[in-house]
């Protein structure tokens, strides 16, 4: 069948085209993907073409598709999996295969996120990284890749228990700081944090944009974490004199953190977040720097003294991603903090390119028209043109400016997509 996607031949070139998928086999699936939210890591990828660890050599002969944070439709299935998924259910992916450096997005020339009709292969459901759900919409699927990743960090952190017993996960009752937290990851972790079984007193948020901070504090609001019973706090740390003793007062015993999250690969922001922890504190280093060689200094007594400890985690399981599907569903987070921009499959190949320059969080496609990628807070400027934005707008309005399943149920309305 022809198809419509992005595909990836080499260090930035990446290309929107029609192609050919081969009938699937008996170990595969066909589906019909919906939506799929660009990461930066597929930036990181098309700046690398070749040379990224997860892109085959030969992919100039053999181009992949490119995007991992995808869902939709199962449209035919395979006979060898017949007894477990049928045509017409929703799927779900987890693009981080146990045991194998291939990725959907990455790695497969018939399998990703960025084209109309894709074919998942027998290695990645049989590892079980394919899978159904139930849920009124298909970009909560889609972002819950970065929420995996969100949900994989708090577990990721541990405490420890006379002396030399690890409890894993972020410490229950206990102070979060959350650095850089303003951006589409972090805002997704804050959410985390008012659902958590192991839920913080108390969560401090920084950044050093007055317009991020208002903002974030509109979409998961001070009020909204005390009704959940969690002390929210959003800072900015270029108003602080000494933001590493300023930060710890914040903390709920003033003496430091228990958990420190740093979302952006920034020398200073690493070394505040090793400053402000206290005794037994864990920092994540979550952001992913891009250079192989950075570094920051730490205080190595406090690490012998106070116990403090630095790890970083990235990717998530396949029950991290179960859960942020799950917890979506149910309305415990809201996946769509992340979301700041929407367009269709014409928009992938400019937005990607350029992602690291267009402001905002998210950006997500939606695979099965074309639509420029377009801000929801600007979505009326589209109106001239087709007075149905100014329907759409009003809508997210009506989700204080967040994208919503009603929202992504009219856009299909309007363009026809069943």
């Amino acid at each position: 069948m022809k198809v419509k996607g992005v595909r990836l031949y080499g260090k930035d070139d990446i290309r929107l085209e029609e192609f050919e998928l081969p009938e699937i086999k008996d170990d595969e699936i066909l589906v019909k993907v919906m939506s799929d939210s660009i990461c930066m890591s597929t930036w990181k990828m098309v700046k690398q073409g070749a040379n990224h660890k997860r892109v085959p050599a030969d992919v100039a002969d053999h181009p992949v598709i490119i995007g991992h944070e995808f869902a939709g439709d199962i449209v035919k299935v395979g006979k060898k999996w017949q007894d477990q998924f049928k045509p017409g259910q929703k799927f779900a992916q987890q693009p981080a295969i146990p045991g194998q450096a291939e990725s959907p997005g990455y790695s497969y020339t018939q399998c990703g996120g960025a084209a109309t009709y894709c074919i998942f292969p027998n290695d990645i459901i049989e590892a079980g990284c394919l899978w159904t759900y139930e849920g009124d919409s298909y970009f909560e699927s889609s972002v819950a890749e970065p929420m995996c990743c969100v949900i994989c960090g708090y577990k990721t952190n541990y405490h420890t228990k006379d002396r030399y017993e690890h409890v894993m996960g972020t410490k229950k009752g206990g102070s979060i700081a959350i650095l850089g937290g303003c951006g589409p990851m972090g805002l997704g972790a804050v959410s985390y944090a008012l659902a958590t079984d192991n839920k913080p007193a108390k969560v401090v948020v920084t950044d050093v944009d007055d317009a991020k901070l208002a903002r974030a504090n509109e979409v998961i609001s001070v009020e909204e974490a005390k009704e959940k019973g969690v002390e929210l706090i959003y800072i900015n740390t270029a108003d602080m004199k000494d933001p590493a003793e300023e930060l710890k007062a914040l903390s709920v015993d003033g003496k430091g953190f228990d958990d420190v999250f740093v979302y952006v690969p920034i020398k200073s922001v690493a070394e505040l977040g090793n400053q402000i922890l206290g005794y037994d504190g864990c920092m994540n280093l979550f952001a992913g720097p891009t250079d192989p060689n950075f570094s920051a200094e730490i205080n190595l007594y406090d690490c012998h003294y106070n116990s403090t400890r630095i790890l970083g985690s990235t990717g998530g399981s396949i029950d991290d991603m179960k859960e942020a599907i799950n917890r979506a569903a149910k309305k415990e987070i809201k996946p769509s903090v992340m979301i700041t921009h929407v367009g269709g499959i014409n928009s992938i190949v400019d937005t990607t390119m350029n992602l690291p320059d267009i402001p905002g969080g998210k950006k997500l496609t939606y695979l099965q028209f074309d639509m420029p990628m377009t801000a929801i807070a600007d979505l009326r400027n589209l109106a001239d043109e087709d007075p149905f934005f100014n329907e759409l707008a009003d809508i997210c309005d009506r989700h204080n400016g967040l994208w919503s399943a009603e929202a992504e149920q009219a856009l299909f309305a309007h363009y026809g997509v069943k």
